[in-house]
């Protein structure tokens, strides 16, 4: 009886590489930032024109998808540890399911913000979910480089999103119902492929979390975030909207701003390299300076189209590499909790998003697009002079005992798929 239930356990074992691991999850996080939240900003002047909206109430719609990160993000960690890697990443495509759903038969500004807020909790609840399993899954050494490469996957979702612009024009219902279609066919994947392991270590005493997420490190790291996302709001919701009121360009090539954005954001997936090996600080301190650099460049020559594309395309890259960094930082200030240390700077991420969003809206109406995007600007650059306050994490993640993993190979590790 007793060698029957050993072969009944080794036979439900999974090995998952970590190549595999974190190009499954690029997908899912493609998914969840990239068509159920970055996307939107595509298709603000089609839906605004569509649905008789201002500047003004589009900029409290795209501040939904911020709100909602954050309220699902109180709970993600705990969803993540006690559901697995595979019950919370499902969980998560099934509220971008919902939102996309939402958004394709949106009639009014009530329908359309409550789509945007459904995918919203898809990206709270996402990463860490990622994250989890990543920690049961991958050795030690390579969890910087994985997140990475998962992170980056924004840039995959983000550039998906521009055929639809490009072959529907300003068909926006067809193109987030194929959205949709897109994002039962990932949660069933996750479902087929994730670890349904619980738990990627044990937790430690609830004191030392607690002195973990109140550290001066971890507080450093998210306000850091935070004024990341305030800068970024501007330019994820107006951007399209400014080179076609601005700069005359017809909606249907707005589509090309994301390809941009995209395609270079890739490259982010070096970002913790970048970090360990020229310095964390020094280069989220250049790459916001980037960010303010891409939201000025825009406002320069909204009508000259390869100015802003090459705008969206330093956009996309210097975007994508703070969010990578922020994200390793965070999983190595908690190493012993990786799905809160995902949680909390992304979360503070979309709190500046959700404050910076209506500001933006509102500078926009008041002032005209140059001087908010000016003001946003002056912001980030104020904030990569503080570099020197840019909390410092060990280079690299101490070997970590893991509940439920065998150890065997050099790529990944075999994982208990519990389920």
């Amino acid at each position: 009886m007793q060698n029957a239930a050993v072969s009944a356990k080794l036979a439900r074992v999974r090995y998952l590489s970590a190549t595999a691991f974190a190009l499954l999850g690029a997908a899912l996080i493609a998914i969840a930032y990239g068509l159920a939240r970055f996307a939107f900003g595509l298709f603000v002047p089609p839906i605004r024109d569509d649905l008789g909206l201002s500047q003004g109430v589009m900029g409290i719609i795209g501040a939904q998808p911020f709100v909602s990160f954050v309220l699902a993000s109180v709970a993600a960690s705990w969803l993540a540890e006690r559901l697995g890697a595979r019950g919370a990443a499902v969980l998560s495509a099934a509220f971008a399911l919902l939102g996309l759903t939402l958004i394709s038969r949106a009639d009014s500004a009530l329908t359309l913000g409550a789509g945007v807020f459904a995918c919203g909790l898809c990206t709270g609840t996402m990463m860490p979910a990622l994250s989890t399993g990543a920690q049961v899954a991958i050795r030690p050494a390579l969890h910087g480089r994985v997140n990475a490469v998962m992170n980056a996957g924004t840039s995959v979702g983000v550039a998906l999103a521009v055929p639809a612009v490009l072959l529907l024009a300003g068909a926006w219902r067809e193109a987030y119902a194929a959205f949709a279609v897109v994002t039962g066919i990932a949660m069933l994947a996750a479902w087929r492929y994730l670890p349904a392991a619980a738990a990627a270590t044990a937790h430690p005493p609830r004191s030392g979390a607690v002195r973990g997420v109140l550290s001066g490190r971890m507080i450093s790291l998210c306000l850091f975030a935070l004024v990341m996302g305030w800068v970024s709001s501007a330019y994820w919701v107006f951007a399209p909207d400014l080179v076609v009121q601005v700069g005359g360009v017809a909606p249907r090539l707005t589509g090309l701003l994301w390809l941009a954005v995209g395609l270079v954001g890739l490259t982010a997936a070096f970002a913790a390299d970048w970090g360990d090996r020229l310095g964390i600080a020094r280069v989220q301190a250049a790459a916001l300076l980037g960010l303010a650099l891409a939201l000025l460049g825009l406002v320069a020559a909204p009508d000259q189209l390869p100015l802003a594309l090459a705008s969206a395309a330093l956009f996309g890259l210097v975007y994508m590499t703070l969010t990578g960094l922020y994200l390793v930082v965070g999983i190595r200030l908690l190493v012993d909790r990786p799905s809160l240390g995902a949680v909390l700077p992304f979360m503070a991420i979309a709190v500046g998003q959700a404050l910076g969003s209506p500001v933006a809206g509102s500078l926009v109406e008041w002032a005209g697009y140059g001087a908010a995007f000016t003001t946003f600007a002056a912001v980030g650059v104020a904030a990569a002079a503080c570099l020197r306050l840019f909390p410092a994490p060990p280079a690299l993640e101490p070997a970590v005992h893991r509940v439920g993993t065998v150890h065997g190979g050099t790529d990944g590790q075999p994982v208990e798929d519990g389920g």
